[in-house]
């Protein structure tokens, strides 16, 4: 039965109830569930929308709504397809049965387009199927994956946070619609050259929304405003950020500091990585190792310098934090067995559960008060995803229990945490470093940066791919270890090659950021606290000869003559919700050469630029989009857009152009 109720087309067979509805301009949420009542959730879908009247239209064997650009029909059998404005074709349910015999696509398969599968406990396991309506389709987005392709059509990606993999499930179609999947449910996404299907593992609903547009940009910017935008990046996020694995100690984290001045090298913000804290749960400096907290912010201030913390979600049962957050509620349920996710040397704790507003209160109350009154303004929050890439996933389940169903939204709400103290603190330009986000998470000051990777040439081609999608999927803030984070001896000749084109390219980042867990480790310092953690071989751009270090310093000095520039992309990406790294096809969409190519990009609408991705690399053939004529990074020399060109790449200069 089809109806309508108000400004939504409802859809009734049997227990399945469908909505379909306007939900921003352009677009269409798209609603279902087998339960008595749709669930209220939002979700990603959190931003106020204008009050669009929808245009809804009934015949003999099928309903439609239309909303701008897009338009969706559903049969009286319920099979649903989305249509742009000149009636091209977008979408389309795969369903495979015999229910009309006349349908040219009746089939004794019996696959359903929607298909819920009850599951112990209430929940279903969720499978939406599409048809692949263009073999040629490209599609670009849904976060972040270690793999090198930047056209993920045909790819099977699991929707599911991991150390550096994050699931943002926006994908942007070449044929000209955005596709949110708008639900955190842990599973996967398979966008098949014959179907395409999206899964939830355990779920009440199937929502998703989808919108028309007639450039990546103006997709884009739709689903910015939907699911929001990004703050303006504050002013130390546009320079270089000095990071290691880790500094042990106060007068070690000063020395560098005082070293990067004495040299008059930029430097914006350094960081206090992880277990400088006594236990998990305690939020604060060990006094052992860093004595007066207050005189170190405030010598780096003087410095200029801004001080970036590691803040844990786990709590160990020792902890100063662990008995009011176990009588209150605040950590993570389960199901059955021992409350315990992670397993460490020092511990073995539990996660905070950030879904729940008093727990973020009270976590936020902690670290306010042992560090953001202390002058910290800036968190790195590490760990954002509940710890479960060293279990299968039944392991997995059997931890979380009832949160499984929103697992995805985790690192969500961990930035949300911080993102609600930092506002009501009176600050507003906020900067939380994440491992892992999901759609939404760009509104509350998330910078994702690509988790613990290789200290390799294939994991740095990943990253100019995971970079890339990151940007489509509504992630503007986006970075990456600087060299890698596993290994790596500065010492050593071939590493420092990786090295130097890792670091060329993080000039040209929306955040430069040098991070990393070097070789050898240095000897352990203490006994008591985080002092079994030892710290990797220096990271700093003196660390790797002298040679090195000046092809380091130029590309310093390159990233602050872009700040100004980099500072426009920030306002745009506040304003628009635009990527800052944006693939050709976004600033060239006409360009059909554009949609091919997948190791260069641009930053912004202004410099082309072409990493060198390979050892030994002296020179490159550049693609110039049509569209504008390139110069060269010294002047010297023009291209003419639309042809291909060998270019020199010295291991001092990485080929970058500007767009005429």
């Amino acid at each position: 039965m089809l109806t309508t109720q108000g400004n939504r087309l409802v859809f009734r067979f049997d227990d399945e109830v469908l909505w379909i509805e306007p939900w921003g301009e352009h677009a269409l949420r798209v609603r279902a569930t087998h339960n008595a009542a749709m669930p209220t959730e939002d979700w990603a879908l959190s931003e106020p929308i204008k009050d669009i009247m929808a245009q809804i239209s009934h015949d003999a064997k099928q309903s439609s709504i239309s909303n701008g650009k897009i338009k969706a029909v559903i049969t009286k059998r319920g099979k649903i397809t989305v249509f742009n404005s000149q009636g091209k074709l977008l979408l389309e349910e795969y369903a495979r049965n015999r229910v009309d015999v006349t349908d040219p696509k009746a089939s004794a398969l019996k696959i359903k387009a929607r298909e819920f599968k009850p599951i112990p406990g209430g929940d279903f396991h969720l499978t939406m199927r599409f048809e692949s309506v263009d073999r040629k389709e490209k599609i670009f987005g849904m976060g972040q994956y270690q793999q090198p392709y930047l056209d993920i059509k045909g790819l099977d990606l699991e929707l599911a946070q991991r150390n550096s993999q994050a699931s943002v499930p926006f994908a942007l179609s070449s044929l000209g619609y955005g596709f949110l999947w708008n639900n955190p449910g842990i599973g996967r996404a398979v966008l098949g050259k014959n179907i395409m299907s999206f899964e939830a593992l355990s779920t009440t609903i199937l929502d998703y929304w989808v919108v028309a547009g007639d450039s990546p940009s103006e997709i884009e910017e739709a689903y910015a405003s939907a699911t929001g935008k990004v703050p303006m990046m504050p002013e130390y996020g546009l320079g270089f950020w000095q990071c290691k694995l880790r500094y042990q100690t106060q007068e070690e984290l000063l020395g560098i500091a005082r070293e990067y001045r004495k040299r008059k090298l930029p430097l914006d913000l350094i960081v206090v990585d992880f277990f400088h804290w006594p236990k998990q749960g305690d939020w604060k400096f060990d006094p052992t190792y860093w004595p007066d907290p207050d005189a170190m912010v405030q010598e780096l201030k003087d410095m200029k310098i801004e001080l970036m913390v590691s803040i844990w979600p786990t709590v160990d049962k020792e902890s100063e934090s662990y008995p009011e957050m176990i009588e209150n509620g605040y950590l993570i349920r389960h199901d059955r067995g021992i409350r315990i996710v992670m397993e460490n040397n020092s511990g073995n704790p539990i996660h905070s559960d950030f879904t729940n507003p008093s727990a973020r209160s009270f976590v936020w109350s902690v670290c306010k008060k042992n560090y953001f009154d202390k002058g910290i303004k800036t968190f790195w929050l590490d760990e954002a995803e509940p710890e479960y890439d060293a279990y299968d996933f039944d392991i997995y389940r059997y931890h979380m229990g009832p949160n499984l169903r929103i697992g995805n939204i985790y690192p969500k709400t961990y930035a949300q945490a911080f993102y609600e103290g930092q506002q009501a603190s009176g600050q507003e330009n906020i900067v939380n470093l994440l491992r892992c986000a999901w759609a939404g998470s760009q509104k509350y000051g998330a910078l994702v940066w690509s988790g613990d990777i290789a200290s390799s040439w294939s994991s740095f081609r990943n990253q100019l791919s995971a970079g890339l999608n990151m940007g489509i999927a509504g992630i503007p803030w986006w970075t990456t270890d600087i060299g890698g984070f596993h290994g790596g001896d500065p010492t050593d000749v071939a590493f420092r090659e990786l090295f130097t084109r890792w670091f060329q390219w993080g000039a040209f980042c929306p955040v430069m950021r040098l991070h990393g867990d070097r070789e050898p480790k240095q000897p352990q310092h203490g006994t008591t606290g985080g002092a079994f953690m030892l710290s990797g071989a220096a990271n700093e751009v003196w660390s790797y000869g002298e040679e090195i270090g000046k092809i380091c310093e130029k590309y310093l000095h390159i990233r602050e003559e872009l700040r100004e520039y980099t500072r426009s992309l920030m306002k745009e990406a506040s304003a628009k919700g635009s990527p800052v790294m944006r693939t050709l096809f976004y600033e060239f969409p006409e360009d059909e050469q554009a949609w091919e190519i997948e190791t260069e990009y641009m930053y912004g609408p202004k410099y082309l630029v072409c990493p060198v991705l390979e050892p030994g690399a002296r020179k490159m053939t550049v693609y110039f989009p049509k569209g504008a004529d390139w110069k060269s990074w010294d002047g010297k020399m023009t291209f003419e857009g639309g042809k291909q060109n060998e270019v020199e790449s010295p291991l001092d200069s990485m080929p970058v152009f500007l767009r005429v």
